[in-house]
């Protein structure tokens, strides 16, 4: 009995075989760096929480798109960078940007406070988007 394959792997083998290189989904997650330091000095796991947050409305506001069908048709395949923005400023200021450039993302608001404390990018090709972050370090 010959096991079916799913449309996404029959793609990246066929581009594969012609030498085309399968294109890698990538979402970004852009989190705030002083929240962890003093005066906020919030806990390792409020910031993972955060970024969950945001990440997690990412991808089911653009549920539809043909991208993050992809991406959350390989969960296993999953690829995100997680940046960091110095501060609340800086991290409006990319989301200004990112509006402008018409790249699909969600500013997370933590509420009641309704402070801006991560951006989560849709997925996208890591080269259609990079140009936009170049600026922000992986988050340490």
């Amino acid at each position: 009995m010959q096991r079916k394959m799913r449309p996404a792997i029959l793609m990246i083998r066929k581009m594969a075989g012609s030498g085309v290189e399968p294109q890698i989904l990538v979402q970004y997650l852009v989190l705030r760096k002083d929240l962890s330091q003093a005066p906020f000095s919030w806990p390792t796991g409020a910031l993972v929480a955060q970024a969950c947050h945001a990440a997690t409305a990412a991808l089911h506001l653009h549920r539809d798109h043909p991208h993050t069908a992809a991406y959350l048709r390989e969960l296993g395949r999953m690829r995100k960078v997680v940046l960091e923005a110095a501060d609340e400023t800086t991290l409006k200021e990319l989301a200004e940007t990112l509006q402008q450039k018409n790249v699909d993302h969600t500013l997370w608001l933590e509420q009641p406070e309704n402070i801006a404390t991560c951006i989560a990018l849709r997925p996208y090709p890591k080269e259609e988007v990079s140009q936009y972050l170049k600026k922000f370090r992986l988050f340490k």
